[in-house]
């Protein structure tokens, strides 16, 4: 394997040298070769070589020609495989240290982390470690990127977005276990931490440079620092800020303008108070609806099953079987698994569902004169569930927040309780 150093200093394709390619094509034949008796996957073949290829020479000079003559393989063989380079290329990251079983692995480590702390760490520290595996290979894909084909880039550009959702549900499935909240969406943190650690290793990689940090570690406790500055410990929850009855009827009114799934977004957000991470990774088999209930299964975070109102502030919008959620179900004739889908019939994700959250509520504001966030809607919902009589343990019980977090909910009833007395008392005395 290369040096970060050694890497830095043969990749730049204007630098590189016939005499250096000639040495290390050679030398990543053999290996090839060494490696290739031990293979009896055609499929292994290909990416094996097309790893080899793709690292020493740069994805754009490389033919799906060399490719299959590495491979010992008819050319006609990589198209059956993969379609086309675009297609190996796909395989080829996927199956690659950095990617294969990143999903899983996540899972596993979400359960395992003592703390946010060491979540965020543990992550960055593996991610470093699996790309310095192959530093030509990611030289590659970031210097060449000018170069690439629009296909070439919407494949890498699909796989780094499932890839940053796994990093999503991971920072998210921490993070409520932890009982903190984040300034910023799990995927907006997500896309950063990527960012932050694949630019180390670019800057490595390529230059060796390491004078804003004098070792791995001391930069990896910099990034960690600067995410645990975009959350707030459960014990400093924002003051809840519900929103009027009026207000939340308003915003499901218009966006029953915008079309059922709009309409079928707010409902979800305001007759189940769950949160845009939730929603996004909702699937049609996560629903449980019989004649008199309609539960929604959450695999985010704390697993549990959470009803969806029928009832929303004084107000019925439908039943257990006809809502605005069954409605846009019906109304769709896509096999996608995913409850929720953008204008483009892919799953919704957080970023989007903000957007129509947006969108829906332009030009209106709150008693306070601030425009409504996504998040009252929440805090809407679980204050309404106290309202009607829900204990604080069964609250926790369906948010999967402990009590320390629901506590500031608590007060809000209290002081809502406290004015509709007020009101009460004065209209005895008229």
């Amino acid at each position: 394997m290369l040096s970060p150093r050694d890497a830095s200093a043969t990749y730049n394709p204007s630098l590189t040298t016939q005499k250096y390619n000639c040495k290390y094509r050679l030398h990543n034949l053999s290996n090839l070769y060494l490696m290739a008796t031990q293979l009896t996957s055609t499929r292994q073949r290909l990416i094996y070589a097309a790893l080899q290829l793709f690292s020493t020479q740069g994805i754009t000079e490389t033919t799906t020609r060399q490719i299959a003559e590495l491979a010992q393989v008819n050319e006609v063989t990589l198209f059956r495989h993969f379609g086309n380079k675009q297609g190996l290329l796909l395989a080829a990251i996927s199956e690659s240290a950095v990617f294969k079983d990143f999903g899983e692995s996540l899972r596993e480590k979400a359960s395992q982390s003592s703390s946010l702390y060491q979540a965020l760490k543990d992550y960055a520290s593996d991610r470093l470690q699996a790309l310095e595996q192959v530093p030509e290979l990611v030289l590659s894909v970031v210097g060449e990127a000018r170069n690439y084909s629009i296909e070439h880039r919407q494949v890498i550009g699909e796989y780094l977005t499932q890839a940053n959702q796994y990093v999503a549900e991971y920072i998210a499935t921490v993070m409520e276990r932890e009982q903190v909240q984040a300034n910023l969406p799990a995927t907006q943190l997500a896309s950063l931490l990527n960012s932050l650690v694949l630019g180390y290793a670019a800057i490595q990689f390529t230059t060796g440079f390491q004078s804003l940090w004098q070792s791995r570690d001391e930069f990896l406790e910099s990034l960690v620092e600067l995410f645990l500055n975009q959350v707030d410990s459960g014990n400093n929850v924002d003051k809840i800020v519900d929103l009027p009855a009026n207000l939340v009827h308003t915003i499901l009114q218009k966006a029953k303008k915008n079309g059922l799934r709009d309409y079928a977004l707010m409902y979800v957000l305001f007759g189940a108070g769950l949160s845009t991470l939730e929603i996004a990774n909702l699937e049609k088999v996560h629903q449980i609806i019989d004649r008199d209930r309609y539960l929604l299964q959450i695999t985010q975070g704390n697993v549990r099953q959470v009803p969806i109102n029928q009832w929303i502030l004084g107000k019925r919008y439908g039943s257990s079987t006809r809502n605005p959620l069954t409605q846009w179900l019906k109304s769709r004739k896509d096999d996608r698994a995913a409850l929720f889908l953008n204008d483009v019939e892919k799953p919704i994700s957080e970023i989007e569902i903000q957007q129509r959250w947006q969108i829906t509520t332009e030009e209106l504001l709150t008693p306070e004169g601030q425009a409504p966030k996504i998040e009252q809607a929440q805090q809407t919902w679980r204050t309404e569930m106290l309202m009607r009589g829900i204990s604080l343990e069964d609250l926790s019980l369906l948010t999967g927040q402990n009590l320390r977090h629901l506590k500031p909910y608590a007060q809000r009833v209290k002081e809502k309780v406290a004015i509709e007395q007020a009101i009460h008392r004065d209209r005895e005395s008229q």
